[in-house]
């Protein structure tokens, strides 16, 4: 998925005295304290953490307390979600104007009215909300789904996502996954309307690849379970 990514960093872990008996466990605590949250210095929010001491010495600090630093080495795997970007997340809410979707289990996402495309029509089925496409019936988006959507504008502060399903390669996942010739070719149609030429374009190889990821899901879990065990 685009707005993840892997990267190595050097950190310094200040720890109080009363934590040189048990190094090790106040290190991970302290990291654990950056998981979920926007992080400036690596442009991205911290989502699970790998950490290497690089030497059994550490740096005294002097004052009344000398703290003592610990110098890392940390993989850790980022996300940073920009506008253009292709996200998946479970949808929680569906309304009349807009629907509402959860990425990793963290980060909220909502698709306004305008941001849905024409051929999505918003239904009540069997008392339950959904949105249910007019050129391809057994498109629908309900309570559940795993929407795929493309990133408008995303608030690193409060974690919220603004998305669009205007694209021909957005909505409920599953089925853009199983239906790939229907959609695209009518995204190709389009884009040869557009045009106004005679040679209809190919479609994005690269968007066509792709394939819902799941690595980073188990990550996410991980990461939470180290939350919990060092909150």
């Amino acid at each position: 998925m685009e707005a993840l990514k892997e990267c190595r960093a050097n950190l310094v872990v200040y720890l109080h005295p009363s934590k040189a008996k048990n190094p090790n466990e106040a290190i991970l605590s302290e990291l654990s304290s950056l998981l979920f949250t926007y992080s400036e210095t690596f442009n991205g929010v911290v989502l699970a953490y790998d950490p290497q001491i690089c030497s059994p010495l550490a740096k005294i600090l002097p004052g009344i307390n000398p703290y003592f630093g610990v110098k890392l080495k940390a993989s850790l795997l980022l996300f940073n979600a920009k506008p253009d970007m292709l996200l998946e997340g479970e949808v929680v809410k569906i309304t009349p104007q807009s629907i509402h979707a959860v990425v990793f289990g963290f980060s909220s996402a909502c698709i306004a009215d305008e941001d849905i495309r024409d051929d999505f029509k918003h239904k009540h089925n069997d008392g339950n909300e959904v949105f249910v496409s007019r050129s391809h019936k057994k498109h629908k988006i309900k309570v559940g789904t795993i929407l795929r959507f493309v990133v408008k504008s995303c608030d690193e502060e409060i974690l919220h996502i603004s998305g669009s399903l205007i694209p021909d390669h957005t909505g409920s996942a599953r089925w853009l996954d199983r239906n790939l010739d229907e959609w695209s070719q009518g995204d190709s149609t389009n884009k040869k309307t557009k045009n106004g030429e005679g040679v209809e374009e190919k479609p994005d190889n690269d968007r066509l690849a792709r394939k819902r990821e799941t690595f980073s899901d188990e990550q996410v879990k991980k990461a939470k379970k180290k939350r919990k065990e060092h909150s």
